[in-house]
């Protein structure tokens, strides 16, 4: 499968309108927003986990990272609630599940090579960040391996502008906000190339964003071999 793979392209998905899609495992569903492959896949998807559902143990290498974006996710690393942010690097793995149900922002097969830094954020965690116009609050979730990701809340009416100088992706998490002419609201998922700077135009509501500014795939990403093969076991990849 190829979706939204053209990374010299502006991009923007409004995830809260797809089809929730199986995966191989009962009860978790997603909506895809990037994929190369098929259930090995270079990919980036919202993932719905119903309340139990499970996927069975599976490794990562290819290094995975997801936010948090309702109920509580678990792993054997613990429970993970709305507003979380992890990082598995490469060569990680897990058995994720969810008692009462969650959803996630999932990235896989994302990572560069030779990172190996596992980072958890919980709730309210993460160093501030400097505001610029229109950013009520900024909290750095991460920054290391040509990455930054950031957590903000955007003021209403305002005006806020990122520039881009590698890469951007961004999430709404709430509220709304308009650029080059389109609305983004909730779950809405914008990727830009590099030197196309983001300026929104915040709705009376006002916005809160996930963002990550980085190259779009990195020169040493991990390396992905036969991204078409279908033969992955069920549950090693969402």
């Amino acid at each position: 499968m190829l979706l939204n793979e053209d990374l010299s392209r502006r991009t923007l998905v409004h995830a809260a309108a797809l089809e929730w899609m199986p995966s191989p495992a009962k009860g978790v569903n997603r909506r895809m927003l990037f994929r190369i492959g098929e259930e090995k896949a270079r990919a980036t998807s919202i993932v719905r986990y119903a309340a139990g559902s499970r996927f069975a143990h599976h490794a990562h290498p290819g290094g995975e990272e997801f936010l948090v974006l309702d109920g509580v996710f678990q792993d054997d690393g613990g429970d993970f609630p709305m507003g979380a942010y992890v990082r598995n690097p490469p060569g990680s793995g897990h058995a994720p599940q969810s008692e009462d149900g969650c959803t996630i922002l999932v990235k896989l097969w994302q990572f560069k090579a030779d990172d190996r830094e596992r980072v958890v954020i919980m709730p309210g965690e993460g160093e501030a960040g400097k505001l610029r116009a229109g950013v009520a609050s900024s909290k750095i979730l991460f920054e290391g391996a040509s990455e930054r990701v950031m957590l903000e809340t955007w003021q209403p009416k305002a005006q806020v502008t990122i520039a881009n100088f590698q890469g951007l992706e961004l999430l709404v998490l709430d509220g709304a906000f308009s650029g080059a002419g389109e609305a983004l609201g909730r779950w809405s998922w914008l990727r830009l190339p590099a030197e196309q700077h983001l300026h929104a135009k915040i709705r009376p509501e006002g916005a809160r964003v996930w963002y990550k500014a980085a190259p779009l795939l990195h020169a040493d990403v991990c390396a992905f071999d036969n991204p078409q093969s279908p033969s992955q076991s069920p549950g090693s990849n969402i």
